[in-house]
């Protein structure tokens, strides 16, 4: 083996080994004090907790939160493979909260956000249109100080 095919080598050994420490890490689950939410984004255009049931998200102002999602693909989905939306409005003028604006693919996906700082109520909406029941695709959240 000349000296360069072992650099390379030593490179993808050392490659493989941080991301085998990196999946571990993340496997370990959330970091203290991260509220973690598990929603599933469902093929019959709702948002539901993950044994089914009708799901109402409570979150702190400003607390950090661990966004899981698992998406199943409905009836239609956008151009560039998102299957579902998951948008967080305020409730009065249903105005964006910035970096709640997420597009879901097939799979489970996680989102790192921090909960709105005003307290309220809040409603997350589908902007994908999914299927003909997509105008049902929506949730209550509500922000407490």
């Amino acid at each position: 083996m000349t000296g360069r095919a072992r650099v390379r080598l030593c490179g993808m050994v050392l490659a493989a080994a941080a991301a085998v420490g990196a999946h571990s890490a993340h496997a370990q689950g959330p970091q203290p004090g991260v509220h973690v939410i598990e929603v599933v984004a469902d093929k019959d255009s709702r948002y539901k907790s993950p044994d089914g049931g009708k799901l109402e998200i409570t979150l702190k102002a400003g607390e950090q939160v661990l966004l899981r999602v698992s998406a199943r693909k409905a009836k239609s989905w956008n151009r560039d493979g998102s299957i579902h939306g998951f948008t967080l409005l305020r409730a009065g003028d249903r105005s964006k909260v910035p970096g709640w604006n997420l597009l879901l693919r097939p799979g489970q996906q996680e989102f790192q956000l921090t909960a709105p700082a005003d307290p309220g109520e809040y409603v997350v909406v589908c902007t994908v249109i999914c299927s003909e029941d997509h105008e049902g695709m929506n949730m209550k959240v509500l922000v407490v100080p």
